[in-house]
This record gives structure tokens, C-alpha cells and sequence, in this order.
């Protein structure tokens, strides 16, 4: 017959996990808007407020992480890797406009596949910040930017994507062939003042 003790076993399990999950899903949502809020403070200027909001989203999942270390089903959840990737996309652009330079994100263990889908979300984020820097006539942010989203595009051709990279791949490739666009027609305007 049926093992049921073993089937009531399973049910719990399950159940359990259904209640971490959304838990998980409302944590990780709150991360999620915090390191877009974040993001939308570096693009008006405001890096206190950005470094206090990738702070305050670091602490969410730092507690996620330490909470759930030992089950590794949660960080295999969608609401987890997606808060992830956009706190890696906040940190990395942060780093970008605070020192010019992007390295690793050392606050917490994060998957290279989720860290490389926010390192892959930071051209389109340079894309804007040049066209803010273009209209303040800071040429040499945009310079800046251009470069940046060049190294990072340059590197990541090395990989071999497939998925969902792929994906983010090829639209950080169209930012960074929007950021030439703005260089280009940058050096036009400069050249027509000059003659």
C-alpha cells in the first residue's frame, strides 16, 4: 500500500516551502525597487541617497542569504535572482560613477550568472547617464561612459551566451551602439563650433 507518512511528509515540505516563498517574494520584491530607486537617484545626481538605497537593498538580501543559507531551493527562486541582479546592476553602476572603475560585488555570494546579468544591464544605465551628461556639456562623463560600455561589451564577447544572457548580451550591445551614436554626433557639433 501507500506509504502515507511518507506523502504527509511531502505535503509539509511543500507547504513550508510555499510560506518561505512568500516571504521570499516580498523581500526580494522591496530589494528589487529599492536598487531601482537607487539607480534613479545616480541618473538625478543624488549619490548619498543612492549609496543609503544600494545599502539599505544589500541588507535585505544579506539577510536573505544568511536566513536561508542551508536551502538552496530559495536561491534558485526567480524573486531572488531577479532582486540579485538588480542590486549587482546598482552597485556596479555606482562603482562606475563614484570611482570610473567596475569590479565585484563582495558584500554577499553572488551567482556569476546573476552577477553578469547586472554587468550586462550597466551600458544601458551609462547609455542615459551620457545623454544627461551630453545635455550638462560634461563631454568628458560621456567619454567616460562610451569607454566604459566598450571594456565592459569587449570582455563579454568572450563568453559563449546562451538564454537569457544571450539576450542581455545583445541589449547591451545596442546601448553601447547608442552611446557611439552619442559620440558621434557629439564630435559633429564640436567640429561645426570649431569651423
Amino acid at each position: 500500500m501507500l506509504n502515507t507518512q511518507y506523502i504527509k511528509k511531502i505535503q509539509k515540505d511543500l507547504h513550508e516551502f510555499a510560506e518561505i516563498r512568500l516571504e521570499l517574494i516580498k523581500n526580494c520584491g522591496d530589494a528589487l525597487h529599492i536598487s531601482k530607486r537607487a539607480i534613479f537617484d545616480m541618473h538625478r545626481g543624488d549619490l548619498n541617497e543612492a549609496k543609503e538605497k544600494i545599502s539599505k537593498a544589500e541588507k535585505i538580501l544579506k539577510n536573505i542569504y544568511k536566513k536561508y543559507s542551508r536551502n538552496k531551493k530559495v536561491f534558485e527562486e526567480g524573486s531572488y535572482k531577479a532582486a540579485v541582479e538588480e542590486y549587482v546592476e546598482a552597485s556596479l553602476f555606482y562603482q562606475f560613477i563614484k570611482t570610473g572603475k567596475i569590479g565585484k560585488v563582495i558584500s554577499f555570494s553572488v551567482e556569476s550568472e546573476v552577477y553578469l546579468a547586472g554587468l550586462c544591464d550597466v551600458p544601458g544605465e551609462l547609455y542615459r547617464y551620457a545623454i544627461r551628461s551630453a545635455s550638462e556639456k560634461d563631454y568628458e562623463m560621456v567619454e567616460k561612459c562610451v569607454l566604459g560600455a566598450e571594456e565592459i561589451i569587449g570582455e563579454l564577447i568572450e563568453f559563449d551566451f546562451t538564454k537569457y544572457l544571450r539576450v542581455k548580451f545583445d541589449q547591451a550591445k545596442q546601448a553601447r551602439n547608442k552611446l557611439e551614436i552619442v559620440q558621434y554626433e557629439l564630435s559633429l557639433r564640436q567640429s561645426d563650433r570649431i569651423a
